[in-house]
């Protein structure tokens, strides 16, 4: 086979653009891991990069295909390169990321934010803090921002729910990538994000943005299926499939029995085989009606596929099963679980000065359990029992539920007795830092969690036909 003959079967290779992407990528970290700064990391990119173009050239061939992916790769890209970001590196391919240049200094440091994307429902920020960050409070190397976004105040602020921060080191300072679920039920593809950062590192300064967010609009898929379930009592409702530049968002509704139960959709895959993942989910609406709980929920999606003609999804449930209680005024008990097959019997009950020592069986478990099995029953047992003063019961808040400080111990340390008969002891440490004051047996309650031993449980699969366009 001469030159010519090769070139053109390696031209017919399909190139996998985010690979040579992150393959460069991993040799820049490498240098960066050596401790060499900025500049070194770009002259790095760009020798990598020349390296792989003199190869191609010196062996004699010229491969267009490897060639292309390179030169439409705009400078942009290589900060998503640095975050392994392949959705920032495709929109950077389709011009479809905002360069910044804002750059703020508060009690001398500086922030500067560099660019900007919208996808589908995913909003990133980059963006490089000075050195001078490391004369915070931090250990060397970490970088925390308290930042609020529009006019939101503390926790209560919708961006931050599923928020992600991406820390890399440079020369003189930090880059950095912030990663936002959009928060809201309706899109508008145009808007400005007012930032706050408060302190970086403990570094009070105020630094104030408004960010110019933009996207395409979404092409959108409208589903309309109900898939039932009614021995387990939820439905789900598919609502529609958003389609942006780089990636797709999924809407659908649960409808539920129990309200505190979990329905997920692990994957979804279409009648060409292509696997569709899906990420975290953002709650749109939640309501009680009378047929159950309502929520509405959206999630990232790999993008969908243009040719895929229907989709099967695989759904799962997370049970939820409420803490049982009991009076540590009896030395031995039984207590069952409401929706479980599975029991707590205690055995005995023994306080021996700063120690307390609860011996159970755990009933109604399979038989001939594995190893793996026992080791993450017995691991979840150190925080499946709490102990908390009766008098103090009220306080636990049931939105973020956590015995009330001195007054509830939430920790314990198991040993196994006989794994045949599920035989353990738990000991509670009664003068550790979780601790409750004035300890007496007749007035503790022991709460135990059953939803220790819950799994997601796998639903019936099924298939919906997918319409023939968007709009």
């Amino acid at each position: 086979m001469d030159n010519k003959e090769l070139n053109d079967a390696i031209e017919q290779i399909p190139v996998p653009k985010e690979k040579v992407f992150n393959a460069i990528s991993n040799g820049v970290n490498k240098d960066l891991d050596r401790g060499n700064g900025k500049k070194k990391k770009v002259l790095t990119g760009v020798v990598t990069t020349a390296a792989i173009l003199g190869i191609t050239i010196a062996s004699g061939f010229f491969n267009p295909t490897m060639n292309n992916v390179l030169a439409n790769a705009p400078l942009i890209g290589a900060i998503f390169q640095e975050f392994n970001d392949s959705t920032g590196i495709d929109l950077a391919n389709k011009n479809a990321v905002t360069e910044l240049n804002q750059a703020i200094t508060k009690n001398g440091l500086t922030v500067k934010l560099t660019s900007a994307y919208f996808d589908g429902i995913v909003v990133s920020i980059t963006g490089f803090v000075g050195e001078e960050v490391e004369n915070g409070r931090n250990e060397k190397g970490e970088v925390s921002f308290d930042a609020n976004f529009e006019d939101y105040k503390g926790d209560h602020d919708p961006w931050l729910n599923g928020k992600s921060t991406d820390i890399k080191k440079v020369d003189n300072g930090y880059n950095f990538q912030w990663k936002m679920k959009y928060p809201y039920k309706s899109f508008d593809e145009n808007f400005t994000l007012p930032i706050t950062i408060h302190n970086i590192n403990g570094i009070k300064g105020e630094w104030k943005f408004n960010i110019p967010i933009q996207q395409d609009k979404n092409t959108t898929l409208a589903l309309n299926h109900e898939q039932g379930y009614p021995e387990d009592g939820v439905k789900i409702r598919m609502k529609e499939i958003l389609t942006a530049k780089a990636s797709s968002s999924f809407v659908y509704e649960t409808v539920k029995k129990y309200k505190g139960d979990d329905i997920i959709i692990s994957k979804a895959v279409d009648d060409k085989g292509n696997v569709y993942r899906f990420g975290n989910k953002t709650v749109l609406q939640d309501s009680e009606q009378g047929d159950g709980y309502h929520s509405t929920v959206r999630t990232e999606m790999t993008k969908l596929h243009s040719s895929a003609t229907s989709l099967t999804f695989y759904p799962q449930l997370n049970i939820a099963v409420p803490k049982v209680e009991q009076l540590l005024d009896k030395k031995s008990f039984i207590v069952k679980s409401e929706r479980l097959n599975v029991g707590l019997q205690v055995n005995d009950v023994t306080q021996s000065g700063e120690k307390l020592v609860v011996d159970y069986q755990i009933t109604g478990l399979p038989k001939q359990l594995s190893q793996d099995r026992l080791d993450i029953i017995k691991n979840n047992l150190e925080y499946a029992f709490w102990l908390v003063d009766e008098k103090y019961m009220s306080e636990i808040d049931p939105e973020n539920a956590w015995p009330p400080k001195n007054h509830g111990i939430p920790f314990n340390k198991v040993k196994m007795i006989d794994k045949e008969t599920a035989h353990y002891q738990s000991t509670f440490d009664l003068n550790g830092d979780e601790k409750i004051k004035n300890f007496k047996l007749e007035n503790t309650i022991l709460l135990f969690d059953f939803s220790t031993f819950v799994s997601f449980e796998d639903l019936k699969p099924f298939t919906i036909e997918l319409p023939v366009s968007g709009k």
